[in-house]
């Protein structure tokens, strides 16, 4: 009996045994057929390429773009015993007052995106304060309750967008223009709108975003094997300008000055190296701040220097005057009835300021005579007068760098074949253009008869630091080398003795002719001027042409007392900055 008991508890564990090893097969086989989530052994990094900067002639950043990152965490996974620890130590890194971040983790359980604006640097802190929570146990395993698995989420700091970044606030506006932002995928870029932004779209944009991937090694660092791949990022191209902000700012700060003292609406200056072309100074006393533009700038966002078209006045009685000469129709001495301030031509009567009886071809420009220039302007041909305009740059756009450029007007050959069109054409009325026109076109008396195309990119600077220069326009061969050099010396003369003496600077060489313009509201000439002054100033190396223009000046009518002041005080500028240097007196003992 007993034995048979014993056989009973044998068999029974035997049993038990193969139901065990059963069990452990089944188990075994139900592991190995179910499909399971393994961790990848590949890993993949990446990283936003951003858009080029704009750099001054003397390499300081105007506008440049920084990288922004968001810091998230998700709440569910935080330690509730170790919260006010993250709070401590993300506020330290971020900067953020830990009331705020509390603030933001009690209000939404979850994903919780803590900053939306964190900087490159303060990134770099914060994925190592990620790395040191997680070390830590700060943030503890959760199960799904869905999928049943594990998992753990810390802090996340992850590229958001780009930042375009303005140094120095409104400097250069509305040369350099602004952006606005654009999302795509959950980032945000910038694209330019105006100015050198958006005509060099092409040129800032990223090229290429960095990307590796490859097999990882445990710490989830990239192999570098023949399995792995990765490519650099390429950033947009840096533009370098020809402008210096060592010359721009203080060019501004006189114009925002004069602004005030002359009461003007207005007021615009360009500074350009007559030989070849490359601006120094392109300054409006109308900016804005590109990042925080308000409703009341909106007059502000287009160039004035190419984008404000107008009648220029009297500065177009020496393009008259030059073209007469170039063609021999005149010699500089040649007399020309004054009329004693009045004369009529045709149904028009036509005015001067000052009373003349006989005067000089030549002080037709130089007392500034409107009656003396119409008359002169009669020898041309309405075809030859329209070509010559033309021939100096009028309507047509005036530099390859800007953008939105209003190219003015000019009479068509037919009408400056009456002699009205072709007597208030003369003297600049009728006509239409900008002031970075008037720049260009004036470049040829101090050049010999060659014009220069305005240059404000001096070059573009890839990744690598490798600069190409940017292409230089032709100059064009406007006027015969002497007819320029006789233009040139009536300029002068100009200064010395008519209506620019307020120009003259002990130890220059100083030229220049003033132009006063009537503007036209609905239609009609009402009691508001536009004034100018185009010239240029030289030592005995260097030599620029300078234009100015103010717009609507309520303390004179009269260029000599708006626009000639302005362009005084830029001369002395560039004198104080070295870029001119005034021959000095021979001092007797």
């Amino acid at each position: 009996m007993i034995n048979q008991n014993k056989s009973k508890k044998i068999l029974l564990l035997y049993v038990l045994i193969a139901l065990g090893f059963l069990i452990f097969l089944s188990v075994m086989l139900l592991t190995t057929l179910k499909s399971r989530d393994l961790p990848s052994l590949y890993t993949k990094e990446s990283s936003k390429a951003v858009r080029g900067s704009i750099i001054s002639a003397d390499g300081f950043h105007i506008a440049s773009t920084k990288k922004l990152y968001k810091a998230i965490v998700n709440t569910h996974y935080i330690d509730p015993l170790k919260k006010d620890l993250f709070v401590e130590l993300f506020s330290i890194y971020s900067g953020i007052e830990s009331e705020e971040i509390t603030k933001k983790l009690s209000k939404k359980r979850g994903v919780v995106v803590l900053s939306y604006n964190i900087e490159q640097k303060q990134a770099q802190y914060l994925k190592r304060l990620a790395y040191e929570l997680r070390r830590l146990k700060v943030f503890v395993e959760r199960k799904s309750p869905t999928t049943g698995r594990t998992t753990l989420h810390g802090l996340s700091i992850i590229e958001s967008g780009e930042s375009r970044e303005y140094s120095y606030g409104d400097l250069l506006t509305p040369i350099i223009g602004y952006p606005h932002k654009i999302e795509e995928e959950g980032y945000t870029y910038v694209k330019g709108v105006k100015g050198l932004e958006r005509r060099f779209e092409d040129d800032l944009q990223a090229k290429q975003d960095e990307l590796s991937q490859g097999p990882r090694d445990v710490n989830s660092y990239i192999i570098l094997n023949k399995k792995s791949f990765s490519k650099p990022n390429i950033n947009g191209l840096d533009i370098k300008l020809t402008i210096p902000i060592s010359l721009q700012i203080r060019v501004e700060r006189m114009l925002d000055n004069m602004k005030v003292e002359l009461d003007a609406k207005h007021i615009m200056i360009g500074i350009m190296n007559s030989t070849n072309g490359e601006v120094i100074a392109l300054a409006s006393s109308n900016r804005f701040l590109p990042k925080s533009i308000k409703k009341s700038d909106y007059p502000s966002l287009n160039s004035g220097m190419i984008e404000y078209s107008f009648e220029p006045g009297s500065v177009i009685k020496t393009i008259t005057f030059a073209l007469l000469l170039d063609k021999g129709l005149i010699n500089p001495y040649d007399l020309v009835n004054g009329h004693n301030g009045r004369f009529k031509i045709g149904k028009k009567i036509i005015t001067d300021e000052h009373k003349f009886d006989w005067l000089s071809a030549e002080n037709t420009i130089v007392h500034s005579s409107n009656i003396g220039i119409a008359q002169l302007a009669q020898k041309l041909s309405g075809a030859e007068f329209h070509e010559g305009l033309k021939t100096f740059g009028f309507s047509k756009k005036s530099t390859p760098d800007l953008i939105y450029e209003k190219t003015g007007s000019i009479p068509s050959a037919i009408k400056l074949n009456n002699e009205i069109y072709k007597a208030t054409c003369s003297y600049g009325y009728g006509m239409k253009a900008n002031l970075m026109q008037l720049l260009r076109a004036y470049s040829a008396f101090n050049n010999n008869g060659r014009m220069v195309t305005p240059k404000i990119v001096s070059s573009f600077i890839d990744s690598y630091e490798r600069e190409t220069k940017s292409v230089d326009e032709e100059q064009i061969q406007v006027i015969k080398s002497s007819t320029a050099h006789r233009v040139k010396k009536v300029l002068i003369k100009t200064v010395n003795e008519g209506t620019g003496t307020k120009a003259k600077t002990e130890g220059l060489v100083i030229g220049g002719k003033t132009g006063t313009s009537h503007i036209v509201e609905n239609g009609k000439y009402v009691r508001k001027y536009n004034t100018a002054f185009i010239g240029f100033a030289n030592d005995q190396k260097q030599k620029y042409t300078i234009g100015v223009a103010v717009v609507q000046p309520k303390k004179s009518q009269f260029a000599a007392q708006t626009s000639v002041p302005v362009f005084k005080k830029a001369v002395e500028i560039m004198v104080e900055e070295g870029y001119l240097r005034p021959l000095q007196p021979d001092i007797v003992k």
